[in-house]
């Protein structure tokens, strides 16, 4: 938008962007995510199904466009592909989790190659196409990062409290060190939650709820290093780059996006999964990463005009491999 491109942006009745553009809201009912299915669940489409509607709206809709640019993790983008004269961008959000969407997304990168994009090496090797993925990365607003470089003693954890994320580890580590950990996410397993409590009674946590960006980086910017203690491999690591800009080296496991993101010694401390003997190893270390360096990396990396170039170039590279001409 920024570049005089047009935007129109198909959601969900009720979603709001921060961006100046157009939103076409669309009624129905939203599906069940992809991330709440076993892997061998078959794929259905249910009853009044706002992604129904949004991609008939698409297809009705899609000579106006040079590009349909997909943010959606579900089959039926991918499998209507085939049926749109316009190509479309897909932005895959997860690894592999289903067995029905690695067949449909290795379908669409074979048929329609280039397409296909992800945000990191470690996200595409989740997939048994891996080679057929651009990557992208990731980018934030760094004007809504504030700078700081005079941390208070406290460390901070952000994340959905689910068991993948692994927040017994950041409490077990924090109870040894001694040093504060603040928690900010959805408490989505109450019953999770409830069992480190009673595993922990007197670590010194606290839980601020899930906050807003504005909220959350105030807390995240006075701490002293940020906690990314996941069993699962993530996909990107959205808060590691948001710690970066807010100049808060970062402890991660060395599983996933994260450890692409942080640069060892430098600007964070990449641990083994699970050894909590060298987890509390990096907390002790902290002092000896640059949180300068921290800020520097974001504004070089993951800011939105650095992201906005990467997106750009692969929208043209698509558009380069059709018969289809930009419109002014």
């Amino acid at each position: 938008i920024l570049r005089e491109h047009r935007v129109d942006i198909v959601a969900p009745q009720g979603s709001i962007t921060k961006v100046d553009c157009p939103i076409i809201e669309i009624t129905g009912e939203l599906q069940v995510s992809i991330q709440q299915l076993n892997h061998d669940t078959p794929i259905s489409i249910i009853p009044n199904s706002v992604l129904d509607r949004m991609w008939e709206f698409i297809g009705k809709e899609q000579s106006n466009y040079d590009l349909i640019v997909n943010f959606a993790y579900d089959w039926l983008p991918f499998y209507l592909s085939l049926f749109l004269n316009v190509p479309i961008a897909h932005l895959v959000s997860m690894g592999s989790l289903s067995k029905a969407m690695d067949e449909i997304i290795e379908k669409t990168s074979i048929s329609f190659p280039g397409t296909i994009a992800v945000h990191t090496k470690a996200q595409a090797e989740t997939f048994p196409f891996a080679s057929r993925c651009r990557i992208v990365g990731n980018g934030i607003d760094l004007k809504d990062y504030q700078y700081c470089d005079k941390p208070d003693n406290y460390l901070v954890w952000v994340a959905r409290i689910s068991p993948e994320k692994g927040l017994e580890d950041a409490v077990e580590a924090t109870k040894n060190t001694g040093i504060p950990l603040k928690i900010m996410g959805l408490l989505q397993d109450k019953s999770y939650w409830e069992s480190i409590q009673q595993s922990y009674p007197d670590a010194p946590v606290e839980y601020l709820g899930f906050l807003p960006v504005k909220e959350m980086q105030l807390v995240l910017r006075r701490s002293r290093g940020y906690l990314m203690t996941h069993r699962w491999s993530e996909a990107f690591g959205m808060t590691a780059i948001q710690s970066l800009a807010c100049g808060v080296p970062v402890i991660t496991y060395n599983k996933g996006g994260p450890t692409e993101i942080v640069r060892h010694g430098q600007t964070g401390w990449l641990v083994e999964s699970g050894n909590l003997v060298e987890l509390v190893k990096a907390i002790n270390n902290l002092d000896k990463l640059d949180r300068l360096a921290c800020r520097q990396q974001a504004e070089a990396e993951y800011s939105i005009q650095v992201y906005g170039n990467r997106m750009e170039n692969w929208f043209y590279d698509i558009l380069a491999q059709t018969s289809y001409s930009l419109r002014s």
